[in-house]
């Protein structure tokens, strides 16, 4: 339990540092599952550049995944069961988005989640062409770090509505093309990478980053021109780009 912390402190402080400017004060929160009963995550109006293991709270699964069906539940209830999956009463109350983190580190060989708002990416999530920005794939580096394309949520307040609406959209997107995502784009809001470990989960948040910048120029020139799916499902099934992969903690 004692490395998992670290891991989360580390790449947590990572994303909320000032070189890569995908988090400014509360901005965005980490998680990572600690067992089949618990998982960690940052705590609400923390920071995530100065993250300690003071600002981490442990949570119960189960107090929070059967919220998601319990459509009486208003937001005093939702408040209360935040402080309720506490493992330690003392302990600060979990970001409201430990909903979504709770809900996602559920999904197959996903241990690590990080969400932030970086500003590339969310200045095309903040515009018309989010859907295209999701779908489509430029180069074969986006494809290894992010999959063959990206889960885009409507903008859903933050709260239940979101994590619903996370969940819907990710059962859509798993049933449609037979994959779990690797990034959860939630427009007019920010980016969610989900993976094995806190090494995946970055590497997929700056792989997005440096792809958000990609598509914005190239959209200058009359862009992008997009990989052909073909092509993406060549590049996510060759033999070495899974070493790739595994030697990247994806």
């Amino acid at each position: 339990m004692a490395e998992s912390f670290q891991e989360l402190l580390e790449l947590s402080r990572t994303l909320g540092g000032e070189r890569l400017r995908m988090a400014i004060l509360g901005e965005g929160n980490t998680s990572v599952r600690l067992d089949d009963d618990t998982f960690a995550v940052k705590a609400s109006g923390c920071s995530l550049a100065t993250l300690t293991a003071g600002d981490v709270t442990v949570c119960r699964f189960d107090r929070l995944l059967p919220l998601l069906d319990d459509r009486s539940a208003g937001d005093a209830e939702i408040d209360a069961a935040l402080f309720a999956s506490r493992v330690d009463p003392g302990a600060k109350k979990p970001s409201i988005e430990a909903l979504f983190h709770a809900y996602l580190l559920t999904l197959p060989g996903v241990r690590c989640v990080g969400h932030v708002h970086a500003i590339a990416v969310n200045g095309i999530l903040c515009s018309p062409r989010a859907r295209e920005f999701a779908s489509g794939r430029t180069c074969p580096d986006e494809v290894v770090l992010c999959g063959t394309e990206s889960v885009l949520v409507p903008y859903a307040e933050p709260g239940m509505a979101l994590c619903r609406s996370i969940r819907e959209q990710v059962v859509a997107f798993v049933r449609r093309t037979g994959r779990e995502p690797r990034i959860i784009l939630l427009a007019n809001h920010g980016i969610i990478a989900v993976g094995p470990s806190p090494k995946a989960v970055l590497g997929s948040l700056l792989m997005a980053e440096k792809a958000a910048e990609i598509f914005a120029g190239a959209a200058a020139l009359g862009g992008p021109v997009f990989l052909t799916p073909a092509q993406c499902d060549r590049i996510a099934g060759r033999p070495d780009e899974h070493y790739r992969q595994k030697l990247l903690g994806l």
